[in-house]
């Protein structure tokens, strides 16, 4: 079945998506407000107080559902606005785990290097969980929406591929760090089921980034043979998610990086294809597809029955819209390696990893997530 526009009739193999993955779906993050980075900038300098910048960030929350609900996105965020990115607020609220500096990164885009330097967790204890992180964050979203609430996480190969490990102090056993890492976000998925989270994603940047060998150079040196590493990390994944609760879906989005409209790798996904789409034990994947850092679909072919692949084919990097054809010939492209039956759409990454975003605006934002959700009627009538 095509997915062009002039042949888009839904047939009897096109199921209709009720439980997440969407059809029409997103990774979650959002532009945070100019008064919501104001409200924050004040409470670092301590004008104002915890409650108050709470309020500011419940009030943002508010309005991002709102915006999520009217576009008819069926699954909502709240578009990360209370973190300052999207791995170490969860990273550093792991028992055992503290910040550790700073490293320089460079990020690029098309005019060259974008300047960031990213946050490191180092492990100074034995890990666990001292109590459950983003509970309270989830649970208002919860109370907000009606449609289904979805909670993004960190993978534990963050941790592990970009962490300062201990060099044997605290775990001179690596299989014991494994264990107690796996073990961590077993509870921790409990923990969220709990309190009513039907639908997580795990935001995994390493089966994407280690596909190029440059950013394989600047991975924590303990972290062992790289060509061998996407296998490690789907082991310990899968450790990690083995007793999920059976109501939870689960997904892993995995992108190239995403920070103030710059990435930092490239390549496609067939060195780790075959291995991550038939061995993670997840429902599916989200993958950036944006541009042709992502390589071609071929990759696809490799994606069993039962999971379901969210084409990240509208780019959350710049603010230009895209046209709805083209997009819908891209799908057409993708469904020659997997069952359309198995695809659905989103942007490729969230719009905010970071707290200071995308080049683009909120309603640049919104209107891409528009595009997702009308584009996603044509195609799959869903």
């Amino acid at each position: 079945m095509s997915a062009l526009p002039d042949n888009t009739v839904v047939g009897s193999a096109i199921s209709k998506r009720s439980k997440p993955p969407f059809r029409a779906d997103h990774v979650g993050s959002l532009l945070r407000p100019p008064h919501l980075l104001d409200a924050r900038a004040k409470f670092e300098k301590a004008e104002i107080s915890a409650e108050q910048l709470r309020a500011v960030e419940n009030d943002a929350i508010r309005r991002a559902v709102k915006r999520q609900e009217e576009i008819g996105l069926k699954s909502i965020t709240d578009g990360e606005l209370r973190r300052r990115s999207w791995h170490m607020d969860f990273i550093c609220r792991i028992g055992g785990v503290a910040l550790a500096g700073t490293q320089l990164r460079p990020f690029h885009n098309e005019t060259g290097q974008v300047k960031n330097e990213i946050d490191l967790p180092k492990v100074f204890g034995k890990l666990h969980l001292d109590k459950p992180i983003f509970a309270e964050d989830f649970a208002f979203l919860k109370s907000v929406t009606k449609a289904t609430p979805k909670l993004s996480i960190p993978s534990p190969s963050i941790l592990h591929g970009l962490g300062l490990l201990d060099d044997g102090a605290v775990y001179r056993d690596p299989e014991e760090f494994w264990r107690d890492l796996a073990k961590v976000y077993g509870e921790e998925l409990w923990a969220l089921d709990r309190i009513g989270c039907t639908y997580l994603q795990i935001d995994d940047t390493m089966f994407a980034t280690l596909s190029d060998p440059e950013f394989q150079k600047k991975l924590n040196p303990a972290a062992g043979a790289q060509e061998r590493l996407h296998m490690t990390y789907i082991r310990l994944l899968n450790d990690s998610i083995a007793q999920k609760p059976p109501g939870m879906t689960i997904c892993v989005h995995t992108c190239r990086g995403n920070h103030r409209s710059a990435w930092v790798a490239a390549g496609g996904y067939d060195p780790v294809a075959e291995a991550v789409f038939n061995e993670l034990k997840v429902d599916g994947f989200f993958l950036e597809y944006d541009d042709v850092r992502s390589g071609t679909f071929e990759p696809l072919r490799f994606v069993p029955k039962g999971k379901t692949i969210v084409l990240g084919l509208i780019t959350s990097k710049k603010g230009a819209l895209e046209n709805k054809d083209d997009i819908k010939r891209r799908i057409d492209a993708a469904a020659k390696y997997v069952d359309l039956d198995q695809l659905a759409l989103s942007p490729q990454c969230g719009f905010a990893s970071t707290l200071l975003g995308n080049l683009l605006t909120e309603e640049e934002q919104f209107a891409k997530l528009e595009l997702v959700v009308e584009i996603a009627r044509d195609v799959w009538g869903d």
